[in-house]
Formats: C-alpha cells, sequence, structure tokens
C-alpha cells in the first residue's frame, strides 16, 4: 500500500512540474490575450480559457436606451468557463460593425446615458459577466453606411464612458473597441478623459485596407510602407503622443484574411486595382490559398506582413500568419502594451493555431 501511494504522490509531482512548463495567458499575467467570440453556446467547448485573460461575447444591443443581450445561454457558458481559469474575465461587447445605428442620437441625452449604464450593470450582475466593451463604429465619423454621426459624438462618447465609469464602479471592466485608422483616431476619441476611465483600448488594427477600397494593399500591417500608411505601428505611436499609457493600449490581429479580385499581375498584386471579393476565416484559408491551386506565398519587409497572389486567378490575399503574429505579440512585450486581442477566435486554426503562437511568444520572452 505504501509503494502504491508513494507511486501516486510521484504522479502528482511529475503532473505539476509539467503544468509549470506548458505556457499559459494566466500565467502571464502582465500581458492580456484578449479572444473576441462571435458565435453560438455549443462552440464554447472549443476554447481553450487557460490559453486567455479575456473572452468578449459578440455582440449585444441596444432597445431604446438599455443594454440587451442576444444570447444569454452562451454568455454564461462562456462564463463558467471561468471553472478552468478562475483568472479569466469575459466581457460583453456592445454593437459592433452595423450595431448602432442609434448611438448618435440615445447617448446625447444624461438620463439615456444613465438608463444605459444601469442597464449594463444589472446585466452583469445577472449573467456573472465582469464588464463591457464598447464598439461603437464610429463616433463623429463615417462608419456604417446609412448611420448618424455627428462632430459632437467626439463629447458624447466621453460622457458615456464617464457615467458607466461612475455607475459600474472599479468592480467591472470597461474596454473599448477603436478604429486604428487616422480619421478616427484623429476625430473621433477626446483621449484624455476618456483613458481615464477605462481599463484599456483596443486597437482594431486590422481591416485597415477594407472592403471599400479599390486599390489592394495589407489589411493588419505591423509597419506602415510609402502606400499603406495606417498600420499598428502608425496607431501605437498617435496614441503614445496623445499621452496615453502604453499599458493601456491593446493591438489588434487578424484571423481572418481579404481578398481582392480582377487584380493586374504587377507588383505581384500589391497596391493594384482590384475589387474586394470576401473575407476567409484562417482556418478553411490554408486548403485553398496554396500553391497547388496558382498561389505565391509572399512577404513584405518593410510592413512586416504576408500576402499571396495568384497571377491565373487574379486574385490578392492580405491577412496574419504565424510569423507576423509572432513580430506583433514581440512589439507589444517590446513596447510595454497591455496586451493583444484578435477577432476571432472561431477562425482559428486547430493545427500550428495562432493563438499557441501568441501564448508561446508571451512565455518564451517571459
Amino acid at each position: 500500500m505504501q509503494l502504491f501511494l508513494n507511486f501516486l504522490k510521484l504522479i502528482l509531482l511529475l503532473s505539476l512540474a509539467f503544468a509549470a512548463f506548458v505556457p499559459s495567458a494566466s500565467a502571464q499575467s502582465q500581458y492580456n490575450v484578449i479572444a473576441y467570440f462571435l458565435g453560438g453556446s455549443s462552440k464554447v467547448s472549443s476554447i481553450d480559457p487557460t490559453k486567455l485573460t479575456h473572452i468578449i461575447h459578440s455582440f449585444e444591443g441596444i432597445r431604446g436606451n438599455k443594454f440587451v443581450v442576444s444570447d444569454s445561454i452562451t454568455v454564461r457558458r462562456l462564463v463558467a468557463l471561468k471553472k478552468k481559469n478562475p483568472k479569466l474575465k469575459v466581457l460583453l461587447a456592445f454593437a459592433g460593425w452595423g450595431g448602432c445605428k442609434t448611438c448618435s442620437d440615445v447617448f446625447q441625452s444624461a438620463a439615456n446615458r444613465e438608463a444605459f449604464a444601469k442597464s449594463v450593470k444589472s446585466t452583469c450582475e445577472r449573467l456573472g459577466a465582469d464588464g463591457i466593451d464598447l464598439d461603437w463604429e464610429y463616433p463623429a465619423v463615417e462608419g456604417f453606411i446609412g448611420h448618424k454621426y455627428a462632430p459632437e459624438d467626439k463629447n458624447t462618447f466621453t460622457l458615456l464612458v464617464q457615467q458607466l465609469r461612475k455607475t459600474l464602479g472599479s468592480k467591472y471592466e470597461i474596454s473599448f473597441a477603436a478604429g486604428a485608422f487616422t480619421e478616427y483616431l484623429e476625430k473621433s476619441i477626446d483621449w484624455a478623459p476618456v483613458m481615464r476611465e477605462v481599463d484599456r483600448v483596443n486597437l482594431m488594427t486590422y481591416d485597415l485596407v477594407n472592403g471599400y477600397s479599390r486599390v489592394t494593399g495589407h489589411h493588419t500591417p505591423l509597419y506602415s510602407t510609402g502606400e499603406n500608411k495606417e498600420s499598428v505601428n502608425n496607431a501605437v505611436e498617435f496614441l503614445l503622443r496623445q499621452g496615453v499609457p502604453a499599458n493601456k493600449i491593446v493591438i489588434g490581429a487578424a484571423f481572418y484574411a481579404r481578398t481582392w479580385q480582377n487584380v493586374p499581375d504587377r507588383n505581384n498584386g500589391l497596391y493594384q486595382p482590384g475589387t474586394f471579393r470576401n473575407t476567409v476565416a484562417i482556418k478553411n484559408f490554408i486548403s485553398v490559398y496554396t500553391p497547388a491551386n496558382g498561389f505565391r506565398a509572399l512577404w513584405d519587409d518593410t510592413a512586416q506582413a504576408p500576402f499571396l497572389y495568384s497571377p491565373s486567378r487574379k486574385l490578392f490575399v492580405t491577412f496574419d500568419d504565424n510569423r507576423s503574429v509572432k513580430l506583433k505579440t514581440e512589439y507589444m512585450m517590446e513596447r510595454k502594451l497591455n496586451g493583444i486581442m484578435f477577432w476571432q477566435i472561431l477562425h482559428d486554426k486547430s493545427s500550428g493555431s495562432l493563438l499557441g503562437t501568441i501564448v508561446n511568444t508571451i512565455g518564451q520572452n517571459k
């Protein structure tokens, strides 16, 4: 019996020793690894919460002046992941692309801002969520076609954030998803008062060449080029110049590709005229955009970004891969930023995942 007990103790010690060498985001508490999640409750079981510090359920809405959750069952299942990672935070993303039609009008009113903030708090209490991620696209500049925007939105956003902090107190987190393009950075947010109230800003450093563009380019580059001003570094440098603390800045990675069609065979399709075709999740992308299907795998040393081009199909593809995600993660750590986020976790590959690259890079550079 004693030999058997000693054997069990040995197994337990070996298990603990092994666990100490397995990298996890929760173990690297100085950096946040933040996953946006858009999917039903059946998809929650596919998530490994030990690799994350935050999951942001996307997207919640507004009815009148009240915050409304789109899928309470899924939120509760995300919250239940805390059993596997007690340090995990589950936030509720508000609005998203096309979800803020009434924001410009509704949030002008102090009474509406207060009612909204109270409904956010009661929802978090009811579901066990840890706060809100505001995703108003966009205050003061054009976002979703047909949605109202006005110069006063900039001040309205500040007042909304201040009301949320007053209502939620320090118990709940407040973050917001920010456009990383110059017009948004300069016109949408009054950075100093807003950043005093929030835990972090999640820079959407993707879609920097978007579906409205008639010229190809990198949609999520780390650095600017002569043809592509918008980039991760461009947005980060702008915020630092505004006095935004580095430890409140989160940069974004794209777990999907954007493709353009009818792109002429010049410069491997880069910075050429074309028509936006579609977006493709990385997990689906890897079996389609292959050399066997006529695609050249290319790398831009200036942008630090991958791209693909097919001369026969005249298709151009811009995306993040394991190499570019590793470089973004290293950049985040070198600049002492708050962390890295990505859209979205269900797009990731099952083998050689981009999330795995993020977590491993943090572990290796601790």
